[in-house]
């Protein structure tokens, strides 16, 4: 039976990303929950892979792309100037157009006979992944009446999937070009009074207590490009209350026209009035509430209000929170000089440069690392600049425009909304920023140079700094090794495996089914050795996949070997699927033994996450035994500390043999105060210091040192609360593995509370 063209927005669920994309998806799901959102249907991604079959297209396109450095702007531009016009003089097959055009005319009413306006937007099917931000990436076309339009327009999507920004960013994140297809949703056009973008957290600050609204007159493509700088509200979780108002006057507007949609004036009775009501404000955060514990994720949504009537038009997860490892400094640094310019904080971390004026995408080149990019507004078009530098500050924009969004997933420090950088500041001029404030001065201001809170160490003098407690980093990015193993870390505490079985894209069972058992096995140890390599001779641990049921299901073909559960935390995950799914565990004991045996990288080791019973560990055992490795001096076995009885039962645990304990605080502070902190109703009692947490983390602790084996944390619990760390080292812990950017602060609040532990004792 072949594959339907189309698919309405009822007939589609979360689970549907590879037909409808993550945008076609969600919106399915959304209208499903009862969410007001304007009804439509989505062109399927299959539809793409037709269309590109039906005229030929593939190897036309892999020509291109095989002679194309990305790395050069100018060859990426031409690039996708030649594959994009590819697509769009290509016809679209007649079938394919007649099941378009009559799925636009049942949309528009009227026995057909009308044509009503509608937004068509891309949807590509690798959004959503969890390493993966494919926002802003492809086209949308607001107010398309007619079905020429609309077919014209479709096809402008397909085109959109080999954008500059589009073809750079699966480039660099190893994604297969002819594996990522596009669907095209065909949603009735709201005509936006107001268009807003909210997230159900903080983006800036990570806190999870509050959602940040975003609003501007007219149609919602100005607040995505920056163009306009937003109104923003805070909003207080629970209490719904409103914390801070920003009012910001607007002169300049996109709305409606004959064709699509046209640039006016706003009114001038409208341009300092407020967008919208904390009534509204507070009805809009609770929307965003109800899709953020629906979801179990925090959201990325965009709305429009039409005659006072809220619509949700979009959500997608946020995949910013807390990945700016590439930030020169938290904004810990406390700058007290009056800042020479200010706007709005969008990405957190201070950075010092040179000024690079960059008026268009044109002249992306001329910005070189290690400076500070400023310009009017960034484009998906500026992005190869974006990753140069580090630093960037734009004239206009809000928290949710393109400059913060990109720079926050590149974790490069941000202001937005400045007004009048580029006339301020000049090509040359030596600049500080800060990201988590919204401030800039003149000069390099950073540590060392100015005056700075007396709580806040100079950390860039003590890179060499020794302690007897190792730290440990906690990775999942095979492209981060080799910057990351040049800090002061002493090996790697927690290498987390679910990024690359993410990167890989296909459920292991759906591997093994095509008999391409090998194939996963060789790109799982190409990510291990990736590690090892540049971490040799530290010590590399491995934490086995934790993937849970609903997020194995987002893998390709997941849904056909995974059961829906209702609470998948506390469901099939850990050491359980290892004992009855054998046949996959074994094809990561066989990359592990690639790396140790083949390259010869012997630092790697084994850690076995979420293991409920000293019964569960042994039955592990014998699948590694069997598989060939051997606990030795070279080759250790952890285990995880995550649950409870893990720790009530750790005795009987070290029994069954094992090197040593990880303890992971997220999840045992959850399991211990019966709370998920992922869901806002209870994350305000989510808390690693209280007395309960600490028993279970000084009993661990305790016990591994009488028994003489090893104890490390690998959960946000040391990053967080700074004083837990003198606990963990008075109770005897050998480890401490934290993120990348607390490396070295960490480091420092080892040696102080060492020190301290020494004096007291002496």
């Amino acid at each position: 039976m072949t594959a339907p063209t189309v698919l309405w927005f009822n007939q589609i669920n979360h689970d549907d990303i590879a037909k409808a994309g993550g945008k076609g998806a969600n919106l399915g799901e959304m209208y499903s929950l009862g969410i007001p959102v304007p009804n439509g249907f989505v062109v399927t991604a299959q539809t793409y892979f037709e269309f590109i079959d039906h005229n030929q297209l593939n190897q036309k396109i892999k020509n291109v792309l095989e002679s194309t450095d990305v790395d050069d702007p100018n060859q990426l531009f031409e690039a996708s100037k030649k594959i994009k016009t590819l697509i769009k003089t290509s016809p679209i097959p007649p079938q394919i157009a007649i099941d378009i055009t009559k799925a636009y005319k049942r949309l528009s009413g009227f026995g057909g006979l009308a044509h009503s306006p509608v937004a068509v937007r891309s949807s590509a099917t690798a959004e959503d992944l969890p390493d993966a931000s494919f926002a802003g990436q492809q086209e949308t076309f607001l107010n398309v009446i007619g079905d020429a339009n609309v077919l014209t327009r479709v096809r402008d999507c397909w085109a959109s999937l080999f954008t500059p920004r589009a073809i750079f960013y699966r480039q660099k994140k190893k994604y297969d070009h002819f594996k990522v297809g596009i669907a095209v949703p065909v949603q009735k056009m709201v005509s936006s009074d107001v268009s807003g973008i909210m997230f159900t957290i903080n983006p800036v600050t990570n806190n999870k207590n509050q959602i940040v609204i975003e609003t501007i007159w007219g149609l919602g493509e100005y607040i995505v490009q920056g163009q306009v700088t937003p109104d923003t509200h805070v909003v207080q979780k629970h209490e719904w209350t409103i914390i801070s108002h920003n009012k910001t006057p607007q002169t300049i507007q996109l709305v409606k026209s004959l064709r699509e949609t046209k640039e006016t004036q706003v009114p001038k009775s409208k341009q300092n009035q407020e967008k919208i009501t904390t009534a509204q404000a507070v009805k809009i955060a609770q929307y965003g509430q109800k899709l953020h514990n629906h979801f179990g994720k925090h959201q990325d949504i965009e709305f429009a209000i039409e005659k006072g009537k809220i619509y949700i038009v979009q959500t997608r997860p946020v995949t910013t929170v807390e990945s700016n490892s590439k930030t020169l400094q938290k904004s810990n640094q406390v700058i007290t000089k009056t800042p020479d310019l200010k706007g709005e904080a969008a990405s957190p971390g201070i950075a010092s440069g040179e000024v690079v004026i960059i008026k268009s995408p044109s002249e992306i080149n001329k910005a070189q690392s290690g400076q500070i990019l400023v310009t009017d507004m960034t484009t998906p078009d500026f992005v190869p600049a974006m990753k140069k530098v580090v630093g960037i500050i734009t004239n206009k924009g809000g928290q949710t425009s393109h400059a913060a969004i990109v720079s926050r997933e590149l974790g490069v420090p941000c202001v937005v909304g400045t007004k009048t950088a580029t006339k301020t500041l000049k090509n040359g001029d030596i600049v500080t920023l800060n990201g988590a404030t919204g401030e800039v001065w003149f000069g390099n201001l950073t540590v060392g140079q100015l005056p700075v809170s007396a709580q806040v160490t100079k950390l860039a003098t003590k890179s060499n700094l020794k302690t007897a407690t190792k730290v440990y980093v906690n990775l999942g990015e095979p492209e981060l090794a080799a910057d990351i193993s040049q800090k002061n870390c002493d090996g790697v505490g927690l290498l987390r495996a679910e990024f690359m079985i993410a990167n890989i894209g296909v459920h292991p069972k759906r591997m093994i089914a095509e008999g391409r058992r090998k194939e996963y096995i060789n790109q799982l140890a190409k990510g291990l050795k990736e590690f090892c390599g540049n971490f040799n001779p530290r010590p590399v641990i491995y934490r086995a996949t934790d993937f849970k049921t609903n997020e194995y299901r987002h893998l390709k073909w997941g849904k056909d070997y995974e059961p829906e559960e209702p609470n998948p935390m506390l469901g099939f995950r850990g050491a359980s699927r290892y004992i009855n799914s054998p046949e996959v565990f074994e094809m990561e004991l066989e990359a592990i033994k690639i790396v140790r045996n083949k390259y010869e990288l012997k630092n790697l080791w084994l850690m076995i996450p979420f293991v409920r019973s000293p019964r569960e560990l042994a039955e592990i055992k014998k699948l590694i035994s069997a598989a060939g490795l051997l606990r030795s001096p070279s080759f250790k076995l952890y285990m995880m500390v995550e649950i409870p009885t893990n720790v009530i039962q750790l005795d009987k645990f070290i029994d069954v043999g094992i090197d040593g304990i990880s303890i992971g605080s997220n999840d045992l502070t959850m399991l211990t105060l019966g709370l998920d902190r992922d869901n806002s109703e209870v994350a305000k009692d989510f808390n690693e210091m209280d007395p309960s947490v600490l028993w279970m983390l000084r009993k661990s602790i305790k016990t591994a040192k009488k028994r003489g084996i090893s104890s490390g944390i690998c959960g946000q619990a040391p990053s967080n609360h700074p004083d837990l760390v003198e606990k963990l080292i008075k109770w005897g812990i050998t480890s401490i593995s934290v993120s990348p950017d607390v490396v070295d602060s960490t480091r420092e609040i080892v040696a102080w509370a060492e020190k301290r532990r020494i004096l007291k004792n002496g």
